[in-house]
């Protein structure tokens, strides 16, 4: 298999200009992680957008909402740009469309009656208006130099499509996310018949979801949830409370069913879960029967076994409705009896969220089902037996694994060779890489810079690694401060040191025996150096003070020394 960018240190040279007659691919995002997906397309000066999502914070990235793509190599040329194609509607792949329309409000969007939908309902609250062109699967347009034919595709989200792009240097098919249900909810299946036709026409490359490449055989049909969820809502005699992706309209269709099979009222809590399946059940997707919706002021008039509550927070994000009833900070109190269900995968990274969520239930009384003790979930992603059948039917020349973390992306290279594509035609790339297609052959030819962008609060991109060190130290380590006054003449210390602490779980006290060799360190930097600084002097407590504190305690907090001369 070719190199990785990260792999081989010489490809992170910066590429050679874009030669006529190339295609350039970059992705920008998804690649070695879940989430951030989006990757440009260049050719005759022009730029064509797939997906633009966002990644959602680790414990590590204390304080950050959204990580989003690094723009920078496109921010200065965004009149370049002949559209923005969307694959579907989940967040990892339309998150940042906000944030990336904000440089540049009239970007065309491109997309499915379902994702478009989402987008402007996103859009709205940005106060951005898009202009935007609504497609479906069998559909051809012209963008530019590309002309794109769109597939559809079976995700855990209606109205999923793939997007077969041509241009003069060759084809590229880009599944976005996908798996090949063959009974879905909808009947509307993964069209293996387009992509047999696309294959014979020629992929000259294929970038294709990895998310369950190391996942043996074939996927679970979606409709195998109902009957488990049908079983388990006839059990509960109290409430019952559903947490699921705020988009995932077939698992919320599926409750509703069960739900309504047992007489029970169907309440949506959360503001993304409100939005979205409103939005579904105006446009069809939904199918709600009369009367069996209430709104969660009124739930606590309804008997307790009359009651299904379907709510966000499935991967344990704090603000979620879940994560606050689970902290006893929401209008709806979790109480013993009362039966929650987690009808979603753990994505990686937040398992420690998850569970803690799982356990402040179980603190509540409550009994929580997971997929770890029942069959209350199925991905939305094609295992590897799927992606086989994908690769034979293709036969595509060059195969870019996407959408995953590295392991991920090695087992579907793994299994592109397996079906006779050569390993040199595998690329694994990360983020920032830069593919060149060109007379059937793609290969890896430098990297720009991408790294993350991180929203805090109203912030965008102000946020740096260095400031979550920061962040990281003071949650784990504490906080001390010391201040002092030297007399500039005399080098005397005339007043402190006067030290603080916080978060160190120790009483300021405990600093008396450290402060005489603070002041005879400092005296000595001034009677020692006549052309010293403030911050000298500062640096001098500082290295007293940390080493102290590591050596007597074991620990190594933030250190803010502030020496005054008088």
């Amino acid at each position: 298999m070719s190199d990785a960018a990260g792999v081989g240190p010489a490809l992170r040279t910066l590429p050679p200009a874009l030669e006529a007659g190339t295609l350039r691919i970059v992705p920008l995002g998804g690649l070695g992680e879940i989430g951030r997906n989006m990757a440009v397309f260049e050719i005759g000066g022009k730029l064509l957008i797939v997906d633009c999502g966002v990644l959602f914070p680790e414990e590590t990235q204390p304080g950050v909402d959204l990580i989003l793509p690094d723009f920078s190599y496109i921010e200065d040329r965004l009149d370049d740009v002949v559209g923005l194609v969307l694959t579907h509607g989940h967040e990892d792949h339309i998150g940042a469309v906000p944030y990336l329309l904000r440089l540049k409000a009239d970007i065309p969007v491109i997309g499915s009656q379902l994702t478009l939908a989402l987008v402007e309902a996103k859009l709205q609250e940005h106060r951005i208006r898009p202009y935007t062109l609504t497609v479906s699967e069998g559909q051809i347009e012209q963008f530019g130099p590309f002309e794109c034919e769109f597939v559809a595709v079976n995700h855990s989200i209606p109205d999923a499509l793939a997007v077969f792009i041509r241009t003069e240097a060759g084809n590229v098919l880009h599944t976005g996310d996908f798996k090949m249900d063959q009974l879905p909810l909808d009947g509307r299946i993964t069209d293996l018949r387009a992509f047999a036709r696309l294959g014979e026409e020629g992929v000259d490359l294929f970038m294709v979801d990895s998310t369950n490449a190391d996942v043996p055989g074939f996927t679970t049909a979606e409709r195998e949830i109902g009957p488990v969820l049908e079983n388990l809502f006839g059990q509960v005699r109290k409430r019952i409370i559903v947490a699921s992706f705020s988009s995932h309209v077939h698992r919320v269709q599926q409750v509703i069913d069960a739900a309504h099979a047992h007489g029970r009222f169907v309440c949506f809590a959360g503001r993304s879960m409100v939005r979205n399946m409103a939005i579904a059940a105006k446009l069809g997707y939904l199918k709600v029967p009369d009367g069996i919706l209430v709104d969660i002021k009124n739930v606590d008039d309804l008997p307790d076994d009359r009651v299904v509550l379907m709510s966000t927070g499935s991967q344990g994000e704090p603000m979620a409705a879940l994560s606050r009833m689970a902290n006893g900070d929401h209008r709806i109190t979790v109480g013993k009896g009362d039966t929650v269900i987690l009808a979603s995968s753990l994505i990686p990274g937040n398992e420690n969220a998850v569970y803690r969520v799982i356990n402040g239930l179980l603190k509540l009384g409550a009994d929580v089902i997971h997929k770890g003790n029942a069959k209350v979930h199925v991905s939305g992603h094609a295992a590897a037996g799927e992606l086989l059948y994908c690769y034979n039917i293709l036969r595509p020349k060059n195969v870019m694994p996407v959408h995953g973390e590295t392991r991920h992306l090695i087992a579907n290279g793994k299994l592109a060779q397996q079906t006779g594509v050569p390993a040199s035609n595998v690329l694994l790339t990360d983020d920032g890489s830069v593919v060149d297609l060109v007379d059937g052959r793609a290969r890896v030819v430098g990297a720009v810079e991408c790294g993350f962008v991180y929203v805090d609060g109203s912030s965008v991109g102000e946020i740096t690694d260095a400031d979550l060190k920061d962040r990281r130290i003071l949650g784990e380590e504490g906080f001390i401060s010391i201040i002092t006054v030297v007399n500039r003449t005399t080098g005397k210390v005339v007043s402190g040191p006067d030290i603080h602490a916080r978060g160190f779980a120790e009483d300021d006290s405990v600093f008396d025996e450290i402060k005489p060799k603070i002041n005879q360190a400092l005296e000595e930097a001034v009677m020692n150096t006549t052309d010293h600084t403030t911050y000298q002097l500062q640096q001098v407590v500082r290295r007293i003070i940390g080493t102290w504190v590591n050596r007597r305690y074991r620990r190594r907090p933030m250190i803010i020394p502030v020496v005054l001369e008088a």
